[in-house]
């Protein structure tokens, strides 16, 4: 028995004992097969490990370096000799398929600047074009890539921890502590993707739509710097590849419907509208109807979440563009900013007011006169708002020449809707700039057509009349109602 104990202690170790990847449920970047770890490219430090069979309990794949590896630094490219440099490359990027713990910042920091300085050259050496690198290097590049950025994003401030969610404006943006990394390599992603040398052909056999969907999914990263990252990238990957374009089109809608009609939580809409902006300007004639429905379904209704602040200049830039491109549209564009138009949230009101303005820019005579009453209505009931720059705001659309040529051709049918506003802020309302404001645009109403201002200053004073008479009528049955209380209650009767 004791025998056997002593010939089981000396038993030979198995290849996947090895201290490789394999160990920890990966293969490295110009391995042979996942988990082989045959080829000693990567320059590892055994003297401070524990033991030989040492294993971790919890691997984590293609995560964190194992706790037994010491990287060691390569040489530069300038180092070697041409013909030895892609295989250079290649062993670099096995170093840069380690991701390192960042929650503490005094572990690994030697570990750390390595692999930030060997990313550095791998960008300086594609961004340079010193040598075409292989379809080889290109693949195995992408699956360092994606070791480093495809990750489980942290959950929002609001969720699990039973605190209410703040206005996003408010709220500090959570800041990735990996960064370091990080953007390196995103910055060699866009090297790669924007590089006159990548063959599309070849670049799409990697960059997937697989790639391309788990890409569009991290726009919910909180920081902002790796958001405007992503929307480059992206950018540059729908321009590049016709292949991805319908998919990128599909995924950013399904985000879109998503946020409006589900969570109405995500950090990248803005980034989002932005790619979509110059998306939309590149739209051809006549326009598709798959683009006519993502205007109605998805743009339009964008204006119906509490936080359409944070990207609403990015959103009134792709509305703006579609009316522009097909001007036919700019009906459907109006009636669906009054469908979504706040009630009592004074400063969307000013951000809605804005973006009608540049609407009606770009609005041609038929279709303006097919929204007129709906439309001026609304800008009615701004007006008369209490809130002065809402008010404000809506006067100075006399100010845009287009628009007043617009209400010149159809004052027969905007004055009358508009008037009693006008004459109630002059009388009425609290802020003397509104005043001022106000009397600037009943002049050039009364120079447009001074017999139209009279008429309806006419009907004007007749409803106040008739107002006057019915509130004096009301006054009056109320008296006798009281009166004939009094004589049936005597002196049981209350009087307020």
């Amino acid at each position: 028995m004791f025998k056997k104990i002593i010939k089981g202690g000396h038993k030979k170790h198995s290849k996947s004992d090895s201290i490789d990847g394999s160990l920890h449920g990966y293969g490295l970047p110009g391995s042979g097969h996942p988990g082989s770890g045959s080829n000693s490219s990567v320059v590892v430090n055994y003297a401070s490990r524990p033991g030989h069979n040492a294993k971790s309990s919890n691997p984590c794949p293609r995560t964190t370096l194992p706790p037994m590896f010491a990287v060691e630094p390569l040489p530069l490219f300038k180092d070697v000799a041409v013909s030895d440099r892609q295989n250079l490359f290649l062993r670099k990027l096995q170093i840069c398929c380690f991701r390192l713990d960042f929650s503490n910042t005094l572990k690994l920091v030697r570990e750390k600047e390595i692999k930030r300085q060997t990313l550095l050259e791998l960008v300086d050496f594609i961004q340079s074009g010193s040598g075409k690198i292989t379809e080889r290097c290109q693949e195995e590049m992408i699956k360092m890539v994606v070791v480093n950025i495809f990750r489980c994003l942290p959950p929002a401030s609001h969720e699990n921890t039973g605190q209410e969610a703040k206005d996003p404006e408010d709220e500090e943006p959570y800041l990735e502590p990996s960064w370091p990394h990080l953007q390196l390599v995103y910055e060699l992603l866009l090297r790669y993707i924007v590089s006159s040398d990548t063959d599309t052909k070849v670049a799409k056999k990697h960059i997937d739509h697989t790639f391309v969907s788990k890409l569009i999914d991290l726009f919910g990263s909180e920081d902002p710097r790796e958001r405007e990252y992503l929307k480059m990238i992206l950018h540059r990957i729908y321009g590049k590849f016709m292949v991805h374009r319908p998919l990128i089109r599909k995924a950013i809608n399904n985000i879109f419907y998503r946020f409006i009609y589900e969570t109405q939580r995500h950090s990248g809409i803005g980034e989002l509208l932005e790619i979509l902006g110059s998306i939309i300007h590149g739209f051809t004639l006549p326009m598709k109807e798959e683009h006519k429905l993502f205007l109605v379904r998805a743009l339009i209704p964008l204006h119906k979440p509490k936080a359409v602040s944070v990207y609403h200049q990015q959103l009134s830039y792709c509305v703006v563009q579609f009316v522009e491109k097909d001007y036919k549209l700019a009906d459907k564009v109006i009636r669906g900013l009054l469908k979504y138009w706040p009630m009592i949230n004074c400063q969307k009101e000013v951000l809605f007011l804005g973006e009608l303005e540049e609407v009606l820019e770009a609005t041609q005579t038929a279709e303006f006169q097919r929204c007129i009453v709906p439309l001026f209505r609304q800008i009615a009931r701004c007006l008369n708002s209490a809130h002065f720059q809402v008010s404000e705001r809506a006067l100075f659309l006399w100010n845009n020449e287009h628009i007043v040529g617009l209400v010149a051709h159809n004052r027969q049918v905007i004055l009358p809707i508009i008037f009693e506003a006008l004459e109630r802020n002059i009388q009425h309302h609290w802020n003397e700039a509104i005043h001022g404001l106000t009397a600037n645009v009943l002049k050039m109403f009364l120079e447009m057509d001074a017999e139209l201002f009279d008429e309806c200053e006419t009907r004007f004073a007749e409803k106040k009349a008739k107002a006057r008479d019915v509130e004096e009528q009301r006054e009056m049955i109320w008296e006798k109602l009281a009166d004939a209380a009094a004589e049936r209650g005597g002196d049981h009767m209350v009087t307020v």
